[in-house]
């Protein structure tokens, strides 16, 4: 059953895109919902009323009237063949009415013969109005009409309503898929959005208002009354501008002095922020609707092809169902072949369906001729005029907006559909094509906008919990940001008229700037705040020109963050502004595409603990300005195409941590050097393409962290298992087959990673670092699970998805730690397990779920 709400939703689906269906579609529907009616009665009575009443064909009788010599045989020679059918003649006489005495008289005075059995019968059928009797039981009758119902009746009389009832489901569909198609639909459903909000938008009627007032003859004349008119009023007519807006300029009223006329319109340029926020935000959904839709025509190609598929449509169902009007009949003659259980072979039947069946197929008929004419007119109105050209000349002419452009594509075709309903639609619609209507709303104070309220609502809080504040493509920077006192990250995107003024000195808590593609100019003032106070600056840039020059005076800056080209040219233009100021620089992040270190970095050099390079893949190769930096505790050089480890990165002996992902290392032999590196705790050779771990690796006594995933190692030396400080070893995605025994000296190893090998074979040695936490099997080979993991107490994640297990051990269930959604396995795997162990990992115990490192 259909509840109240799902009906409610269906019909809320037409008016929604009632602006998109012209006459012609409306009047379809309405047909189509004739046809189903049609269907639905035909159908209904077909299941309530429809059937065949069948009467067999007495030859005895037909013979005794054309022979009488031989009418007296005809009901013992109907049939002699079979058994059954001599039974049946036999019934026949037996159950022939009694002839009296009189009958008999009067047949031997008029004939020359003696009476018999059969002029009996022919005498009494003449004198019995009711016809003969044919000593059929009930249960033969219903037997034989049901038989007679498939055989003789013309299937079309039988599955006319059906019939109807598919053509027009597919018609109804054919008439509503441009709609509900995903590549369309979604197109569509934002038009109509935009459409409507644009048509109501107050800012519509304000633009309109002021150039129907601007350009209206009619209105010059109220307000001068007979004399002279001011110049800067048009005489255009304001035959185009809604009639919504003449009411308003009426009331409104125009207030002038005795000495000088002037004109006073009220509430027509000024909107109130809401409104101005709501015009805004059309603007830029109808540039970006734009930009996505008049780029294809598939809607309009969608829409011809359904058409033409009605149209076939109906020339296939007026082909077919006219040769079938004349087959449904009131009578048929029927021929089943069951004389050996009725007697009789041929059957008249009468069919009492078959006149209002055909009354009703002469008005299907009826109705598929109008709905093909209809067709046939909508293919000359898609092809008759280039529905694929919108021009929005009539508006130019009408309005001040002169510079409304011309569309094409689907963005026209729907503007054309728009006009079928009401062309007032693309008239107020054409407003926010408009450049010149966009300018006049940008003139609204960007104050007036950008209220504190509305800030603070845009306030959010970010990874490190604090409060952040992004402001993406605006003209300026509202005074009410600096209202924001307990704002800590401010982020600016794409502003290119940013000032940061004097009131950022209120603004106690920020600590944190974020310049994308905005040159900010600052005041001395506020320059003066963020030289004190600026901890953390982003700055994200095409040329390095861009850089704001204040941007290297922070002289408490402890973080910055460059993103942007720094190629070898402009290598020297950053030199223009050195790095030296920055005496508290802790951190440095260089996200571009170098080819040497910048040489201003080494300004700061003895003061950074942390430089991150991040190359887009261009090859770094000038390193010698590391030795510098003896104070970086971490050092990532990211896709920088490095072939071996740098010699450089051997003098930094504070290092602790060594990222050297994504390059094109094959080799580590330099590794012996890091013996000197007594600090380094956290080697990180990830993504690169080293084939061994040399055995030198031994050396790093204080090794904690090893990662080597995604490079092509076969083994594992026994080397590796040497570094008893080792906590985290990663070899992810390599061609590892087999796990050293020597793994079980690793006593400290807390996080094992062996996901993507070829591993099949788990070693007992692993379950004794009973210190593990984390453990990832995954896409290896492994047949099976020791019992013995049972012995990892402390393990919290374990994965085994991808491989060749048949069974989990019920073991699993002493590991205390290890809950169901930190067991990464196959569901049926699952349910390997005893429904005891299977509640032990299913129990929630608050034990936060640690998979990390």
């Amino acid at each position: 059953m259909f509840t109240l709400a799902e009906v409610a939703s269906l019909s809320d689906i037409q008016p929604t895109y009632r602006i998109l269906k012209p006459w012609w579609d409306v009047f379809m529907d309405y047909l189509a919902v004739v046809m189903l009616m049609v269907a639905i009665f035909a159908g209904t009575m077909q299941l309530t009323k429809d059937q065949v009443v069948c009467l067999p064909v007495l030859p005895s009788t037909v013979n005794s009237r054309v022979q009488p010599d031989t009418a007296g045989k005809a009901d013992f020679t109907t049939v002699e063949t079979t058994t059954d059918q001599e039974e049946a003649s036999m019934r026949t006489v037996s159950f022939a009415p009694t002839v009296t005495p009189n009958i008999l008289l009067s047949r031997a005075t008029s004939s020359q013969y003696q009476p018999t059995e059969s002029d009996q019968e022919l005498k009494k059928e003449q004198k019995d109005s009711s016809g003969r009797k044919t000593n059929l039981d009930f249960q033969q009758y219903v037997f034989i009409n049901q038989m007679c119902y498939h055989l003789a009746l013309p299937w079309y009389s039988k599955y006319f309503p059906y019939l109807v009832l598919i053509h027009t489901i597919i018609l109804i569909v054919s008439s509503n898929f441009w709609f509900k198609y995903p590549k369309t639909c979604s197109k569509i459903e934002h038009f109509v959005s935009i459409l409507g909000k644009c048509f109501e938008s107050p800012w519509t009627t304000k633009a309109l208002s002021e150039t129907a007032c601007e350009d209206s003859e009619e209105n010059k004349q109220r307000l001068t009354g007979a004399q002279s008119l001011p110049k800067y009023v048009s005489t255009s007519s304001d035959e185009g501008s809604p009639s919504a807006s003449t009411p308003m300029i009426t009331k409104s009223g125009f207030k002038f002095s005795a000495d000088k006329p002037m004109i006073e319109i009220p509430s027509v340029t000024i909107l109130d922020k809401k409104d101005g926020e709501q015009a805004k935000a059309l603007f830029e959904k109808v540039r970006k609707f734009r930009a996505h839709v008049e780029d294809s025509d598939l809607i309009y190609k969608l829409y011809v092809g359904q058409t033409v598929i009605k149209t076939v449509k109906f020339i296939f169902i007026l082909c077919y169902t006219a040769n079938f009007v004349n087959t449904i009949s009131f009578e048929h003659i029927c021929y089943p072949k069951v004389e050996h259980l009725i007697g009789y072979t041929e059957f008249e039947c009468t069919h009492n369906m078959a006149y209002m069946l055909k009354k009703l197929l002469i008005s299907y008929i009826s109705l598929i001729c109008v709905y093909g004419f209809i067709c046939l007119y909508t293919l000359f109105w898609l092809f008759r005029i280039p529905l694929k050209e919108y021009s929005f000349e009539k508006v130019r002419e009408e309005s001040s907006f002169s510079d409304i452009p011309d569309v094409k594509n689907d963005f026209a075709f729907l503007l054309h559909m728009v006009d079928q309903y009401d062309q007032l639609y693309s008239k107020r619609f054409g407003v926010f094509l408009s450049e010149v209507s966009e300018n006049k709303l940008r003139g609204i104070s960007l104050n007036h906008e950008w209220t504190y309220e509305k800030l603070r609502q845009h306030v959010s809080r970010n990874a490190q919990d604090k409060q952040e504040l992004h402001l993406f493509m605006l003209s300026g920077v509202p005074d009410a940001v600096f209202d924001l006192t307990d704002l800590d990250v401010l982020k600016l995107e794409l502003i290119p008229e940013a000032k940061i003024t004097a009131k950022i000195s209120q603004m106690t808590n920020l600590q944190e700037l974020h310049l994308y593609h905005c040159p900010a100019k600052v005041e001395q003032t506020a320059f003066s705040f963020l030289r004190d106070h600026l901890r953390c600056l982003h700055v994200k840039f095409t040329d390095v020109a861009e850089i704001p020059a204040w941007v290297y005076l922070l002289k408490t800056l402890r973080e910055l963050y460059l993103i942007g080209n720094l190629n070898s040219e402009n290598n020297k233009m950053i030199g223009l502004e050195s790095l030296r100021e920055l005496r508290h620089l802790k951190i440095l992040h260089v996200k571009s595409n170098l080819t040497k270190i910048p040489p201003n970095i080494t300004d700061v050099a003895p003061h950074l603990t942390k430089l991150v390079i991040h190359n887009d893949g261009t090859k770094l190769v000038v390193l010698n300005s590391l030795k510098k930096m003896t104070n970086v505790a971490e050092l990532e050089l990211q896709n920088c195409e490095l072939e071996r480890i740098p010699h450089a990165i051997f003098s930094l002996s504070n290092l602790q941590e060594l990222d050297l992902k994504s390059n094109s290392i094959r080799t580590i032999e330099e590794i012996i050097s890091f013996q000197h590196l007594k600090r380094l705790t956290c080697l990180k050779l990830w993504h690169n393409k080293i084939v061994s771990i040399p055995s030198s690796i031994t050396h790093i006594k204080n090794l904690e962290s090893l990662y080597l995933s995604n490079n092509k190692l076969e083994t594992l030396p026994a080397a590796v298992f040497s570094l008893q400080k080792l906590r985290c070893l990663d070899v992810s995605y390599n061609s590892i087959a087999v796990i050293p025994v020597e793994i079980g000296l690793l006593q400290n190893l807390q996080h094992f990673h062996i996901t993507g090998n070829k591993v099949d074979i788990l070693p007992k040695q692993l379950f004794k670092c009973v210190k593990l936490r984390t453990l990832s099997l995954g896409q290896n080979c492994i047949t099976s699970i020791p019992d013995k993991v049972s012995q990892l107490l402390q393990l919290t994640y374990l994965e085994l998805k991808g491989n060749c297990l048949d069974r989990l051990p019920a073991t699993l269930g002493q590991c205390q730690l290890l809950r169901k959604s930190g067991l990464v396995v196959e569901d049926h795997l699952f349910d390997t397990l005893p429904s005891e162990v299977k509640e032990v990992l299913n129990q929630d115990t608050g034990i936060p779920f640690a998979n990390g490192i």
